[in-house]
């Protein structure tokens, strides 16, 4: 019996152009953020330790500064719109599965994906500065303390079900691409495919992938 296509689809980077939580550190943290950005990108600390560490560089009371400023700076890639509509018209289950913070990602993709197709970190500004929750940890098969433990959600669809599709293009990608029948990947999470021999379509535009997926009825 044939399986489903389900699709899982990285928000910071990929369907924004450009990766929210660095733009907000650009803009928001004091000096000191770049070294932890770095031991994250090149995996010597946990994406869920370096991402904790980078928000309690900013106060909490700089909330709706940021909101306002990641809605009025960040941009949807194109075609994301139109991919969430083939999706919908494929009966195609599409999750958001991102590393990003609830208090951006959630705005962003308001009228786009329902907060129930959203998995993401959560956050709390009752201390002076910003405390990022984690709702989706790593299960017991994962000990990369990933923060969005995208493995474990990934686990939690069975797999003689669903052909599961990965789109990423960041290091917070590279576990579920390892685990994905099938891989759109850029930037980063690109460099990473080549390097560990994964397999990948390389895309720019979310219609890079819509022209894909119609061209093959079953995932190879």
């Amino acid at each position: 019996m044939s399986r489903n296509r389900i699709i899982f689809c990285d928000f910071d980077g990929t369907i924004t152009e450009k990766d929210n939580i660095i733009d907000i550190m650009k803009n928001f943290a004091p000096e000191g953020w770049v070294p932890v950005k770095d031991k994250i990108l090149q995996q010597e600390i946990s994406i869920r330790e370096g991402v904790g560490q980078l928000f309690s560089l900013i106060p909490s009371s700089q909330k709706e500064e940021i909101i306002q400023y990641i809605l009025s700076t960040a941009k949807i890639r194109d075609g994301f719109q139109e991919f969430v509509q083939y999706t919908k018209d494929k009966n195609i289950p599409l999750y958001v599965v991102s590393g990003g913070i609830d208090f951006f990602v959630y705005p962003m993709l308001k009228n786009i994906v329902d907060e129930k197709q959203i998995y993401c970190n959560g956050s709390s500004f009752a201390g002076e500065t910003i405390e990022i929750l984690w709702p989706h940890s790593c299960d017991g098969q994962c000990s990369n303390d990933c923060g969005c433990c995208k493995p474990a959600i990934l686990r939690s669809f069975d797999s003689s079900s669903y052909e599961k599709i990965v789109i990423g293009d960041s290091i917070t990608d590279l576990q579920a691409a390892k685990m994905a029948d099938k891989v759109f990947a850029r930037d980063f999470l690109k460099e990473k495919c080549e390097q560990e021999n994964i397999a990948f379509e390389p895309f720019t535009t979310f219609y890079d992938i819509i022209a894909y997926l119609q061209t093959k009825e079953v995932i190879i």
